[in-house]
């Protein structure tokens, strides 16, 4: 095998380990994002159904306890979507962090390749 004919083998090998890495960095934010969004949706129904039981249930001599509750939940609401909103961020810089460690492991991996393949063979080669 010539040294081109195994460089170009070494860099498709790389340039597929780094697609395979942005497809799991991708997958794991789109998660973390289908996550997010199904809890936000959770929520909102769950606000809907205590509101519409309230209204129901609720007199006019508890309409302040009707205020309160709307506000609690509302309240409730707004801290949840904070967290998952601040944890779907996490996670997404998680993802990038460990794309960009992986192509640095890969770009180190592939300078080795190339300097032992480069510099190293054609040396034994001239060994008697």
């Amino acid at each position: 095998m010539t040294v081109k004919s195994k460089l170009t083998i070494i860099v498709a090998v790389v340039l597929a380990e780094a697609d395979a890495a942005i497809v799991v960095a991708a997958a794991a934010t789109a998660v973390a994002i289908v996550a997010a969004a199904a809890t936000v949706v959770v929520v909102v129904v769950v606000v809907v159904v205590v509101v519409v039981v309230v209204v129901v249930v609720a007199t006019a001599a508890a309409a302040v306890l009707l205020v309160i509750i709307v506000v609690v939940v509302v309240a409730v609401v707004v801290v949840v979507v904070a967290v998952v909103v601040v944890v779907v961020v996490v996670v997404a810089t998680a993802a990038a962090a460990v794309l960009l460690v992986i192509i640095v492991v890969v770009v180190v991996v592939v300078v080795v390749v190339v300097v032992v393949v480069v510099v190293v063979s054609p040396v034994q080669r001239k060994k008697p």
